[in-house]
């Protein structure tokens, strides 16, 4: 008497019979290779059960899509505030499984709109959704144009690009960020008389060039006595930043504070320990990064105006999670705000 035959394996034709399908259609379920309507799927899914094709698991995984792939473009140097929050979206996190997507950071020489708005083109071809510090400059807006005609949502971080069709926009209201630093200023130098500084990473930003019309006008407003002398451009470069301050410290005897619209504060702080042995500069800057952090404790920086990155990444991946099943992009979204920090009330690092 002959042994018995073990069972036959099931194959993919087997699944297609069982499932009214093609092969090929199998074939693009189990593997997500194309896009299927998910009834057409869990048809297929079913029977591969059915016919034990598969372990469970690898089954049930056929009907989860694809992670989406995100990108967040920002612009590299000296700023340590950029650099954090690039090393914070490079880590893994649990909600990139939550939301079922995949991150990465990469940089793009700073402050050059062609190369920015070339990193846009280059990273939308292998992207599901870009996100990027945007320059306010046509290249940039004819990039982002492009890519969002492709398909790929597009969100600006920190800095907008107005006059786009980008979904959404993660970062303070800037002009009211500009006023808060006025009235800190005008507040703490408690002088009749006096000079104030702006030093900016560029005018190319739209979010620097917010920050300084909303100072302006309230210390028009509420402090006429004081008077905006200048704004300079350090690149958010150490560098460049301390060159700028310690101008403004030259030129100007009767500086009562410094501002500082974008980052990079160690050069300017470097400029009031080396220049100010007797007047009191109010300085105040954006970002808690680790130089901020040390500034504040040394007395040097008296206020940050802090966007927190980790509710900037949380933030985005949502917005594109909305946007991948078809809702509102802000939906169930936190707004960002103003986080004002001060030696006395520095979080843990």
């Amino acid at each position: 008497m002959s042994a018995a035959l073990p069972p036959k394996r099931p194959q993919a034709r087997d699944v297609a019979a069982l499932a009214g399908v093609s092969p090929a259609t199998v074939d693009r379920v189990l593997n997500r290779r194309a896009h299927v309507r998910s009834a057409t799927a869990e048809r297929v899914v079913a029977a591969a059960l059915e016919l034990r094709y598969l372990p469970e698991a690898d089954l049930f995984s056929a009907l989860r899509p694809k992670p989406m792939r995100l990108t967040f473009i920002l612009p590299s140097g000296t700023n340590r505030y950029l650099r954090m929050l690039g090393a914070y979206i490079a880590r893994p996190h649990d909600q990139y499984r939550t939301y079922n997507v995949t991150c990465r950071c990469v940089f793009v020489e700073s402050f050059n709109a062609d190369a920015l708005a070339e990193a846009i083109l280059h990273h939308a071809r292998r992207s599901d959704g870009l996100a990027f510090m945007a320059l306010d400059h046509d290249a940039v807006r004819a990039a982002a144009a492009r890519t969002i005609l492709a398909g790929k949502p597009v969100l600006t971080l920190v800095s907008d690009l107005p006059h786009s069709d980008r979904a959404a926009y993660l970062g303070l209201d800037n002009l009211a960020a500009g006023r808060t630093a006025a009235l800190l200023i005008g507040q703490m130098a408690k002088a009749e008389t006096g000079q104030i500084g702006l030093i900016a990473g560029s005018r190319l930003y739209r979010a620097h060039r917010d920050r300084d019309l909303g100072f302006r006008a309230l210390i028009a407003e509420r402090f006429p006595s004081l008077s905006v002398v200048e704004l300079r451009e350090g690149h958010d470069d150490a560098a460049e930043n301390y060159r700028a301050a310690r101008e403004l410290l030259l030129r100007h005897p009767d500086l009562v504070g410094i501002y500082n619209i974008g980052g990079a504060p160690s050069g300017i702080a470097r400029a009031i320990r080396e220049m100010s042995q007797h007047r009191r500069i109010v300085f105040v800057g954006h970002a808690l990064s680790p130089d901020a952090r040390l500034m504040l404790e040394e007395g040097t920086m008296d206020f940050v105006l802090n966007q927190s990155h980790e509710k900037t990444v949380s933030n985005a991946i949502r917005i594109f999670a909305n946007l991948r099943e078809g809702r509102p992009p802000e939906t169930e979204i936190e707004p960002l705000v103003i986080e004002l920090v001060t030696r006395e009330n520095l979080p843990r690092s």
